[in-house]
């Protein structure tokens, strides 16, 4: 029987609410500033020092998107037609169309059953002598075995992409997301966990030659001190000062939304981690390495889940539910008789869960509630 009570959203509607007056100032600002520069201006150059500050890091360059921050350091490595980059079965398609965009092959490699993101071993039997990079995604609340996957770069001579694109604010053995590879992204796509108001992402890098590069191709190509001269075929991914002045007043918040992040994740994964048995397997414990942008469980029968939560006043999240070489786009590209037996069964039992941090505790034991409920009742008979 469905629930009279408000449906607790996947994505809330109000998740800017209590930012209305300060995004509306950081639009008066921006568009009265006598300058009058819309992209790349002064606020971007904060932001990107700020960030630059947070990560202990040689250089952020801020861009479009954090798509086309995967494009902008693939082609600032000189990835291109021939090459191969290895990439997760599972995931989102930017791993596999920034790729193929450079004119590269996407190598899909299958991930940990329970963690969700590339399984080394499974990578580095992958590399060929066509292969020029790595590229982990951390994936839901797990980073990737970065240690793990920078010794294996560095052994095989290849070039280390991390998508952190969903990992802003975590730390794995003490170093932040965006600082093991040779280059890493985040993403401020608004349900992201520092995200905002429209479309935004960084670059972030020790690498001072490949800082200046990507710095010149997200602005078509342009050096910035001489504009209309052009040094390379660029791209049009400049950064939007609204989203700059939005981003450096929001971010002092940062910390506390992430640790309310991880006090739900904790909540649910202390109660749903005896449901195994049942069927329901929660994402590893722990907050190293962990970053609870989206908290995704495991379910035999996830539609069941998904309908019960739903009834129960809950709705819920299915990423990606489909692994990425056998997306009508990617097929093509994938190795024939490839074998990707983690990923296929992600994308048939994630379901992720509401774990925005204004949820209140009463909305918290609901969703946590409804998942013990279906649990316990006895599956039906086929």
């Amino acid at each position: 029987m469905t629930t009279t009570t408000a449906m607790i959203p996947f994505f809330p509607p109000d998740l800017f609410e209590d930012d209305r007056d300060l995004l509306l100032d950081a639009v008066h600002e921006v568009a009265t500033d006598p300058v009058q520069k819309f992209i790349l201006g002064e606020r971007t150059a904060r932001f990107e020092d700020l960030l630059r500050t947070d990560l202990d890091t040689e250089d952020v360059i801020a861009c479009g998107s954090g798509t086309t921050a995967l494009s902008l350091i693939l082609r600032a490595m000189g990835i291109t037609a021939g090459d191969e980059v290895i990439v997760p079965a599972f995931g989102c398609a930017p791993l596999a169309n920034t790729v193929l965009g450079v004119g590269a092959t996407p190598v899909f490699a299958d991930i940990d059953p329970h963690t969700l993101v590339i399984d080394p071993e499974a990578a580095e039997a992958l590399i060929t002598p066509r292969t020029k990079a790595l590229m982990p995604a951390h994936m839901f609340s797990v980073m990737a075995d970065m240690p793990r996957l920078r010794a294996l770069a560095d052994r095989h001579g290849l070039r280390l992409i991390e998508d952190s694109a969903v990992a802003q604010g975590a730390v794995l053995d003490g170093r932040p997301a965006g600082t093991w590879g040779d280059a890493g992204v985040f993403s401020f796509v608004q349900v992201k966990s520092f995200g905002g108001p429209g479309e935004g992402g960084v670059v972030v890098t020790g690498d001072p030659e490949l800082a200046r590069t990507v710095r010149m191709l997200r602005n078509h190509g342009q050096d910035g001190a001489h504009r209309f001269r052009h040094h390379l075929i660029g791209l049009n991914s400049r950064f939007d000062e609204v989203l700059a002045a939005f981003q450096l007043r929001r971010h002092p918040g940062l910390a506390r939304r992430l640790a309310r992040r991880a006090e739900i994740a904790a909540h649910y994964t202390d109660r749903f981690t005896p449901l195994a048995a049942e069927g329901v397997t929660p994402p590893p414990p722990g907050t190293n390495g962990r970053c609870y942008y989206v908290y995704t469980l495991l379910a035999e029968r996830r539609d069941e889940l998904k309908r019960h939560l739903a009834a129960h006043g809950a709705d819920s999240h299915v990423y990606y539910p489909q692994a990425l070489p056998h997306q009508p786009a990617f097929a093509p590209a994938a190795r024939p008789g490839g074998s990707w037996p983690n990923a296929e069964r992600a994308a048939r039992q994630c379901l992720s869960l509401p774990v925005y941090p204004h949820l209140t505790d009463a909305q918290v034991e609901r969703v946590t509630e409804a998942v013990l409920g279906f649990a316990a009742a006895p599956a039906p008979v086929a």
